[in-house]
């Protein structure tokens, strides 16, 4: 399943050093098959040709607002009626400053002035020019307008200072996108929170206890849920992976703060997927500093076991989803689980397959609950897989 496809993106170029940035999220929305509309400042061809963008999204790119040989009849009215939103990536701090005040004397301007779309600007600019009050002050009269400033972030810039100006990446323009673009949809008003990662329980100061989750399942469950509108709190074991825009994430180590995380998150959630491998044990003490090897050749480490998270959890109202990893006799052993934890469904995988599982982008799992046979899935993207998740958890709700 691919969120983005056949959207209608109005991509805005205007004239700043970073515009062959924009050539990035051109070609980055144009492989997740959205139909881009270029439209570039008169100033923004002094960086970059027209001809860079046609050879990418294979659609024409429209400058002058008063071109007679454009294939658009009256290009702003076209486009602004058509595009599902608009980006300016970059937005210069002239273009900001025109937008601000309702000029429409470019193309892109009147585009923009005429559309009823969501917009997301991404300024790009001086640091001084950033800061400039004019420039501040323009930012938030588009804030309260309900545009989308994404950035800028600090970095080093053209002008060799290092501040507040550095176009933000087209990867977060993303996640703004996803987030815009799906805010009404089928679970808009409904808190899931979501755990991914495996814990880590540590030992002493340079040594701990974990497995070899990655995070992926999890962070691509939460990203499907954003995309149908939820409120998404992700309580993540993971320092691997980003962050996605639009969900509250909690970062956390050990099983026992995912424990405190999960019961204080789900007291007004309506669907708790735990998505993450928490440890089944951990060290029954820490040791302060570094234990040193010794002359024995064995080493023995007193274990207790970990909090049972999802049994715990007893909010009547609440969807629990488990998930079960497991090596062998997969619905048997998972079966189990959902019944000893009380969960609504149990997503089953077996983690003994080399095309799916741990670190791999993809999963072949199982959906099991206490009154249907099991449902075998495909290997798909566990993104599919968790957009299939969360169809389950909708028919329950």
């Amino acid at each position: 399943m691919n969120f983005l496809k056949d959207r209608v993106i109005t991509l805005g170029v205007t004239g700043s050093i970073a515009a062959y940035k924009a050539v990035d999220l051109a070609s980055k929305l144009t492989q997740l098959n959205c139909k881009v509309d270029v439209i570039m400042t008169e100033s923004a061809t002094h960086f970059l040709t027209p001809l860079t963008f046609n050879s990418i999204t294979h659609r024409p790119v429209s400058i002058d607002l008063f071109e007679s040989n454009s294939e658009l009849s009256m290009d702003h009215v076209v486009l602004a009626k058509r595009s599902e939103i608009i980006i300016v990536y970059p937005a210069t701090a002239n273009t900001i400053a025109k937008i601000a005040h309702g000029f429409s004397d470019d193309l892109l301007t009147a585009t923009i002035l005429a559309s009823n779309s969501p917009i997301i600007l991404a300024p790009a600019m001086d640091a001084n020019m950033y800061d400039n009050s004019a420039t501040q002050e323009n930012i938030n009269i588009l804030k309260n307008r309900g545009l989308t400033i994404v950035g800028p972030d600090r970095g080093r810039l053209a002008s060799g200072l290092v501040g507040l100006g550095r176009v933000t990446s087209s990867e977060k323009i993303l996640g703004y996108l996803n987030l815009i673009l799906g805010k009404n949809g089928d679970l808009l008003g409904k808190k899931i929170v979501v755990t991914a990662g495996g814990t880590r329980e540590e030992i002493d100061p340079v040594r701990y206890i974990s497995n070899r989750s990655s995070g992926k399942m999890g962070y691509a469950i939460s990203q499907a849920a954003v995309n149908r509108g939820a409120m998404v709190t992700l309580i993540s074991a993971s320092n691997m992976l980003t962050d996605i825009v639009g969900t509250k994430t909690i970062h956390i180590a050990n099983a026992n703060e995912m424990y405190d995380k999960v019961e204080t998150e789900s007291k007004d959630a309506d669907i708790l997927i735990m998505a993450a491998a928490v440890s089944d044990w951990t060290p029954n003490s820490y040791a302060n500093s570094k234990i040193k090897k010794t002359i024995k050749n064995t080493w023995r480490l007193d274990l207790i076991k970990t909090p049972d998270i999802l049994k715990s959890i007893n909010n009547k109202k609440l969807i629990k989803i488990g998930f079960s990893a497991e090596t062998e006799n997969l619905i048997l052993n998972a079966s189990k689980k959902l019944k000893e934890k009380e969960l609504n469904f149990i997503v089953a995988n077996d983690i003994t397959r080399e095309d799916s599982g741990f670190s791999s982008d993809n999963n072949k799992v199982f959906l099991i609950d206490q009154n249907s046979i099991p449902e075998e899935l495909p290997l798909m993207s566990k993104y599919d897989v968790g957009n299939k998740i969360l169809d389950k958890a909708i028919s329950l709700l």
